[in-house]
């Protein structure tokens, strides 16, 4: 990918098809640590809707190929420039491409897909919201739009886990988000650097000790099956109901509209039906082992 490739782009507008990826130029680049960097991207002509939290697009690295990433902006900034926001991560062949794509460079994006986290219900309501490792990405507009509208909410509470302190995401946001007053901000590692004064273990122990209002508490969790597994089961144990329990899952999305069928789990197409479920649903199918 480089500033060639936008000579080789129509400037014309993208069809109606849902499958024809729609030109973008990375505008911005943050190194988020070794492994991630955030994007921002502007288009090169007609601009498609601001994802809501939660859902996702499809995002293609010429010649390469596209993978599904979730939306990671303000939801209202990115609404108001035009532009889109996503966290990748390089764990493979288009994330590695898209990772590694400079500022100027083209990209192409289909979407917005999906269901999003459902913040309208939980207004009058307090908010936990538990992210492991990447889960953060798809979590933070859930938390710029609480802060947007803090009056609308009752507590909130971030919980994140990461393997070491150098892996969060959104290093700097986190800290400022901590000394805010308007929320809890609680970080956990599996390994400690020198220095680390926060909690040590698994995400799922400080969700274990949260002081919750059940029965008018919303959580939204993200992260690897097991976390949101054992998360949810910690806040069941705390008298939360699973269908106040939102969680955002991960299959193996290639259309994005619901055609090819990769991404099924069980009776949901996960790009059409999720990846944001209430775990209800959820818990049942993630309790089913062919799955």
């Amino acid at each position: 990918m480089g500033h060639n490739m936008i000579d080789a782009l129509s400037p014309a507008a993208p069809t109606a098809s849902p499958m024809t990826p729609v030109p973008y130029r990375i505008r911005d680049k943050v190194a988020e640590n070794a492994e991630s960097a955030t994007l921002t991207l502007e288009p090169l002509a007609a601009r498609l809707d601001t994802p809501a939290p939660g859902q996702f697009v499809m995002l293609y690295a010429f010649g390469v190929g596209e993978i599904p990433m979730s939306y990671s902006g303000d939801p209202d900034g990115d609404a108001a420039a035009g532009t889109l926001t996503h966290t990748i991560r390089c764990v493979g062949a288009v994330s590695a491409a898209l990772h590694d794509a400079g500022v100027g460079d083209v990209v192409g994006v289909r979407g917005p897909f999906g269901t999003s986290w459902d913040l309208a219900a939980a207004a009058g309501r307090d908010l936990v919201i538990v992210a492991g490792g990447c889960g953060l990405a798809p979590l933070r507009p859930v938390v710029l739009k609480a802060l947007a509208e803090r009056e609308r909410y009752g507590n909130i509470v971030l919980v994140v886990g990461e393997r070491t302190p150098g892996h969060f995401l959104f290093g700097p946001e986190l800290d400022v988000w901590a000394a805010d007053p308007a929320l809890r901000v609680v970080r956990t590692v599996d390994r400690p650097d020198p220095g680390w004064s926060g909690d040590v273990g698994v995400v799922t122990e400080p969700v274990r000790h949260l002081s919750l209002r059940p029965d008018r508490t919303t959580a939204y969790l993200c992260g690897p099956e097991p976390m949101i597994r054992f998360s949810a089961a910690a806040l069941i144990d705390n008298g939360m109901t699973a269908e106040d329990i939102q969680v955002s899952l991960e299959r193996n999305m290639q259309c994005g509209i619901g055609l090819c069928g990769h991404c099924q789990l069980g009776p949901l197409l996960l790009c059409r039906d999720g990846p944001v479920v209430d775990y209800r649903v959820a818990g049942e199918l993630l309790g089913i082992g062919e799955l």
